[in-house]
C-alpha cells in the first residue's frame, strides 16, 4: 500500500531533480547582467530556484502526516495494467519503428480490456500503423521513426 505521503514526496522530488537540471543548466548558459544586458540563463534560473523552492516546500508539508493510503493492491495493478505496456511501446519504438509499435499497443490495449473483442483488438492493431503511415509519412511527408529492424 503507498500512502499519498509516499506519492507527494516522490512528486516533490522528481520535480525538485528537474528544477535542479534547470539551475545548473542555467548557470552554464549564463546568469546576471552581461555587456547586452540579461544574461540568457537567468529567467531559467529563477524559474529553476522557484520549481525547487515549491518541491521542497512540499516536501516539508507532506512529510509531517503520513495521509490516507493513495494506492491499495487493487489500484496498484490498475496503474501497472497502464504503466508497463505504455514503458514497453516506447522501448520498442528505436528497435520496430513507432508504426509496428503502435499497433502492437493498440492491439495490446484493446485486447487487455474485457470489453474489447480479439476481432476488434486486430482491426484496431492493423489500422493503426497503417494509418499513421497515410497521414504522416504520405499525406504530410514526415517519416516517422523506422527502427533498427525495420
Amino acid at each position: 500500500m503507498i500512502t499519498r505521503r509516499a506519492l507527494e514526496i516522490a512528486t516533490a522530488a522528481l520535480t525538485g531533480a528537474f528544477g535542479v537540471a534547470i539551475v545548473v543548466s542555467s548557470l552554464q548558459a549564463g546568469v546576471g547582467w552581461t555587456a547586452r544586458g540579461v544574461g540568457s540563463g537567468t529567467f531559467p534560473f529563477i524559474a529553476g530556484v522557484l520549481i525547487v523552492g515549491g518541491s521542497l516546500y512540499n516536501i516539508a508539508r507532506n512529510s509531517l502526516d503520513p495521509g490516507p493510503v493513495a494506492l491499495d493492491r487493487t489500484g496498484l495493478r490498475k496503474l501497472a495494467a497502464m504503466l508497463l505496456p505504455a514503458i514497453l511501446f516506447v522501448a520498442a519504438i528505436p528497435l520496430v519503428g513507432l508504426h509496428l509499435a503502435a499497433g502492437a499497443y493498440a492491439f495490446a490495449s484493446v485486447a487487455m480490456h474485457r470489453a474489447g473483442s480479439l476481432r476488434s483488438a486486430i482491426v484496431i492493431g492493423i489500422a493503426t500503423p497503417l494509418a499513421l503511415y497515410g497521414i504522416f509519412d504520405w499525406a504530410f511527408q514526415v517519416s516517422l521513426p523506422r527502427g533498427l529492424f525495420f
